[in-house]
């Protein structure tokens, strides 16, 4: 028993010997990976070429293509907003969709689209960093980390033109933005998202009449006075500048009428005192000589049935002691605002009839 047990004991050392060199001669396996690619929605980053344009079917007073002027978010129909912005997709350009104008009552993606936007080369202007890099203004950055380079692969500039169209499809207010969608359906909008209301309905009201009875030849009469008011949509803060002509009257009755010399009664025999907050037609300055007030701060009418700066109310340059020569405001109105103007008649001498065909016209136009 102590001889066979002594064997397997031998044998079993032997095996252990032998293992380790069969490991020695090598070995090989292999682990599974999976790598899934983020789906990455679009980004989208106005740049420095931002511009509402007139129609220029009525310029009006402001010759220029901009609307310079306008101050407060409200656009007409013809009237267009233009953006251009930088579109960055980081699982490549091909994927990128679309790239569109939207209008709806909420911010963000998913609101109506409006108007495709143009793909186009690099936009025009200076403020780059390098030679290939980035309008400075685009302000293109993920998180924390500001892009400097443009890459053709992943990126391409868009110019957006969204045009107001009729009351009938655009009134009211709108936010209003550009939006990216890729082929996923995955979806970015610009940062700057903006409240317009399009197509305001503005309207003027006249409270008060003009009526002069039983004017005394070669005397001056005073009219009660009027209030003319911006009667513009409530919300839209659309802005009038205000403006005033006429025409001369006659009498409608065959009476022999004359002033003073022929049946006509010249609209020079009008003049009228305005007032709006600080300004009134008392410190106006002008080439125009309805804009010489008299002494007691009234102008005349200009002839007309059309809108120029020599017929604004009040005029935009006014006189103050402190700081002198000024531009004014006085001539705009807000909703809901009024001005009031008080009219005299310096009845010429001779002077026979009632004169009660003629005009006095009001426009504001929307600035």
């Amino acid at each position: 028993m102590k001889k066979l047990l002594s064997l397997s004991v031998m044998a079993l050392l032997a095996l252990s010997l032998v293992v380790p060199a069969v490991m020695a001669a090598g070995a090989s396996t292999s682990i599974g990976i999976d790598i899934t690619t983020e789906d990455f929605a679009p980004m989208v980053w106005m740049c420095d070429h931002r511009l509402v344009k007139d129609d220029w079917v009525e310029p009006g007073v402001t010759d220029s293509w901009f609307l310079i002027e306008r101050e407060q978010n409200y656009a007409f129909e013809g009237e267009k907003i233009k953006w251009d912005v930088l579109v960055m997709d980081k699982n490549g350009v091909e994927k990128i969709k679309d790239v569109f104008a939207t209008i709806g009552s909420v911010q963000g993606a998913g609101n109506d689209i409006e108007v495709n936007c143009q793909q186009i080369g690099r936009p025009y202007g200076d403020h780059y960093d390098g030679s290939n890099g980035l309008l400075k203004s685009c302000n293109a950055r993920i998180g924390e980390e500001k892009l400097y380079q443009f890459d053709s692969d992943t990126m391409q500039y868009y110019e957006c033109t969204l045009t107001v169209e009729t009351s009938a499809s655009m009134y009211g207010e709108y936010w209003v933005t550009v939006e990216a969608e890729d082929l996923d359906d995955l979806s970015g909008t610009m940062d700057e998202n903006e409240y317009w209301f399009f197509n305001p309905i503005i309207d003027l009201e006249i409270e008060g009449d003009l009526t002069f009875e039983d004017v005394r030849p070669g005397t001056t009469s005073y009219s009660d006075t009027l209030l003319v008011r911006n009667d513009a949509d409530d919300g839209s803060g659309v802005k009038l500048n205000m403006f005033i002509a006429g025409t001369d009257f006659y009498d409608s009755y065959s009476s022999g009428a004359m002033c003073p010399t022929t049946n006509q009664l010249s609209l020079n025999a009008f003049r009228y005192f305005a007032t709006n907050g600080f300004y009134s037609t008392a410190n106006v300055l002008g080439v125009n000589p309805k804009w010489n007030p008299d002494s007691e701060g009234y102008v005349g009418i200009p002839h007309g049935e059309r809108i120029d700066q020599a017929k604004e109310i009040i005029g935009t340059e006014m006189f103050s002691e402190d700081p002198g020569i000024v531009s004014s405001d006085g001539n705009e109105l807000t909703p809901g605002s009024e001005m009031a103007l008080t009219f005299k008649l310096e009845l010429p001498e001779p002077c026979n009839g009632d004169f009660d065909t003629g005009s006095i016209y009001f426009w504001g136009e929307a600035i």
